[in-house]
């Protein structure tokens, strides 16, 4: 799908596509973690993963250029600023959140090193993604597939034409 941070034509209308592009990067992954957690800062970012300040200044550059964080001034002299999490940011946390989980699942309880809990109750909880509209679970059941939408291109309508 993606190379080297770039989109292939083919893939440039795929969703998926678009979002590997913008979020798909271990380090960034990883920052979108941090800032989930409360880390703004990034020394505090730097310090939590162990990552080259030239790679941070990366990864915090595009995930603002992207609109994902903002940056904003925190410190006047001298200039120091802190990422926050945008809209759109805060949007992708259900993502992160269903990725952990897929990890959890494929270990033993004991061997989980990070869990989701119930903010109140302290309640271990299961994350699972559903339809907003049907409340049903979303598997790979088969009963739920992908089809073209209205902007599909003549090949994406080709690939997802049903029948």
């Amino acid at each position: 799908m993606t190379v080297a941070g770039r989109t292939r034509q083919e893939d440039r209308e795929c969703p998926l596509s678009t979002t590997i592009e913008h979020v798909g990067e271990w380090w960034t992954l990883l920052l979108l973690h941090d800032a989930f957690d409360g880390y703004t800062r990034f020394d505090q970012f730097q310090e939590n993963l162990g990552i080259s300040s030239s790679m941070l200044t990366s990864r915090l550059r595009d995930l603002v250029a992207d609109g994902i964080l903002e940056r904003r001034p925190y410190q006047a002299n001298p200039v120091r600023h802190e990422y926050v999490l945008t809209e759109l940011g805060r949007s992708l946390r259900p993502v992160v959140v269903a990725m952990a989980a897929w990890g959890n699942a494929r270990l033993a309880p004991e061997q989980r090193s990070m869990i989701l809990v119930d903010a109140v109750t302290g309640e271990e909880v299961e994350p699972v993604v559903v339809d907003a509209r049907t409340g049903r679970r979303l598997e790979d059941s088969g009963a739920y597939v992908f089809t073209h939408g209205p902007a599909a291109s003549a090949a994406m309508r080709a690939r997802y034409s049903p029948g």
